[in-house]
């Protein structure tokens, strides 16, 4: 039955799940469907309106979990659909929508249908994926000089039929070939599958890659290293992925109360537009990263970032997409390393304080908050010593690299790079005790590491402290129920004041008549703030802080990390 768009994502605020490292339940090491179902009241509790998961689907884990072999199916290690339903369930009726994955960029090399495709040039299957000959004698130079996101040539060659396949990432993450119509119905089957099982909505991966010029060589210099990517203008924002996005939303999204946020790493403001404004019918959002692309360089080596860049960047999606698209909001997620100590500098004892101030800056824009396993009780990235300690795909595919080989003291300039910017920070076990494996397992040892500091940091500790960042974010979520917050929330226009500020993000938010002012200290010291001389206001009410006690608003020096609301008449 067609459902009426509600468009319920603009109130809501999004707590994402990395099931393998959310909760055992069975004790076997690995986090899993049941795990989730024990913390839903906790979910509750917390005050989110939906959840993100990342992909539950069976597969065999070569980038855990991003490489699917079965989209109808959970993954054995996480339990049974049934588990799955009982799952979704629990979250809807404790009012908790569900945004699954949607990973179709690509497949696993172990699902049926590139089993199949590799078995023959002529089987049915063949061109459900990219295949081509090789260039050179024989055909055993690659057929272009597209280089994989994580590093070496985008294509591998299969001796069955002596031709090459395209992946985009992982040579196990064959990219599916969205130019035959029988894998975008295969697509739209899929989305149609889980909707009907009640799901809410899809994250929708690298999206942006789903349409490819397929031949042309890149820009990049062949076989030399570089951090930039090889082909990236052949097959980002390709030429028909607007029809298809279009027809997957005509056929099948329109007709469920459902929400797409699709991740789009260099979209710009235009073409976020393009993907995102409601009147062209193709996602409802998208994960822009120019924000988390500001201290690194080719998203890889860490650089010094400045807050009027941030700011900037802010601004300018703000500005950008208001009354035409949506914002997601996030510092977050499970590609990214922990936001304290990232955007903070050294927060000292301030941990409180600068997490809290944080989550100010960013959700009291316009837009859908996304809060990230842990993130509400302040968790932290991993003092690794060796990378013999991280999991992630990336940093394995980089070692393996010749080239990377021969660099002197290769192994310790890349462990000195990736403590700042692996994806393994996130992926730590959440941290539920103080007891062994952080409350996480019963198993003697975990999947992955525990950060060594869940002795303080962790959900128990934080539940039986009132003053705890728990219940800062329990607030914090809290007003997007509220009858006077919410609506300016939602619809109001956005003010940024002092943008060359090196210290401060100050910025209002005003809709009929109400103003919120939010100013952010973001640095660990003490900074001179002046109320902005246009503002006036006859009372100022406390929204929320950083800073368990608060001081009048007026012209004053902020104390390291201090963060506030206020609701000016």
């Amino acid at each position: 039955m067609e459902q009426v768009k509600t468009r319920w994502y603009k109130d809501a605020v999004v707590y994402q799940i990395y099931p393998r490292s959310f909760c055992d339940s069975d004790g076997d090491g690995i986090g899993d469907i049941r795990g989730i179902i024990s913390k839903l009241d906790y979910l509750q509790a917390l005050g989110i309106t939906a959840v993100w998961l990342s992909p539950c689907y069976k597969s065999p884990n070569a980038d855990n979990g991003y490489d699917i072999s079965d989209y109808r199916d959970i993954m054995t290690e996480f339990g049974t659909l049934e588990d799955w339903k009982e799952m979704i369930a629990g979250m809807h009726s404790r009012g908790i929508r569900l945004i699954m994955d949607l990973v179709v960029n690509h497949t696993s090399d172990e699902h049926e249908w590139f089993k199949q495709s590799r078995s023959g040039k002529d089987n049915p299957y063949r061109d459900y994926y990219f295949w081509r000959k090789g260039r050179g004698p024989k055909g055993k130079r690659p057929p272009n000089n597209w280089t994989s996101r994580f590093g070496g040539s985008a294509w591998t060659y299969d001796e069955t039929t002596q031709e090459w396949y395209l992946h985009l990432f992982n040579k196990k993450q064959p990219d599916l070939n969205w130019d035959n119509p029988k894998v975008r119905q295969e697509v739209a089957d899929i989305c149609r599958y889980w909707l009907d099982l009640g799901v809410d909505g899809f994250r929708c991966d690298v999206i942006t890659y789903i349409s490819k010029n397929i031949l042309p060589d890149g820009t990049m210099p062949d076989g030399k290293f570089n951090i930039a990517i090889c082909g990236d203008e052949h097959f980002t924002h390709g030429p028909h992925i607007h029809e298809y996005l279009h027809t997957l939303n005509k056929d099948v999204l329109s007709h469920y109360d459902s929400m797409t946020v699709g991740e789009a790493q260099g979209v710009t403001i235009a073409e976020g537009l393009d993907y995102t404004d409601e009147a062209r019918e193709e996602l409802d959002t998208v994960f822009q990263f120019e924000h988390m692309e500001i201290d690194s360089i080719g998203n890889l080596l860490p650089c010094r970032w400045k807050l009027p860049k941030l700011k900037s960047i802010f601004t300018r999606w703000q500005l950008g997409l208001y009354g035409k698209s949506w914002n997601s909001l996030y510092y977050e997620n499970h590609d990214q390393p922990r936001a304290l100590g990232r955007f903070t500098g050294d927060y000292g004892a301030l941990h409180y304080e600068a997490a809290a101030m944080l989550a100010i800056s960013t959700h009291f824009q316009q837009g859908t908050p996304y809060v990230y396993q842990g993130e509400e009780i302040g968790m932290t990235n991993y003092p690794f010593q060796s990378l013999d300690e991280m999991d992630d795909v990336l940093v394995k595919t980089i070692r393996s690299m010749p080239i990377f080989k021969m660099l002197p003291f290769h192994d310790r300039i890349l462990l000195s790079v990736m403590r700042k910017r692996a994806r393994d920070h996130a992926r730590t076990l959440m941290q539920w005790s103080d007891e062994p494996n952080a409350g996480f397992t019963t198993a003697e040892k975990g999947w992955f590491v525990v950060n060594p500091n869940y002795t303080e940091i962790n959900v128990d500790k934080a539940l039986n402290d009132p003053n705890s960042l728990f219940y800062f974010y329990q607030k914090l979520i809290g007003l997007r129920r509220d009858k006077v917050i919410a609506p300016i929330l939602r619809g109001g226009t956005y003010n940024l004041y002092y943008p060359k500020h090196k210290d401060l993000y100050v910025y209002t938010r005003s809709y009929r008549g109400e103003l919120l002012l939010v100013v952010c200290n973001f640095k660990n010291k003490e900074v001179p703030f002046t109320v902005p001389n246009d503002i006036a206001f006859n009372e100022a009410e406390l929204v929320i802080s950083s800073y368990r006690d608060t001081l009048p608003l007026g012209n004053r020096t902020l104390r390291p990390y201090e963060a506030f609301v206020y609701k000016l008449k």
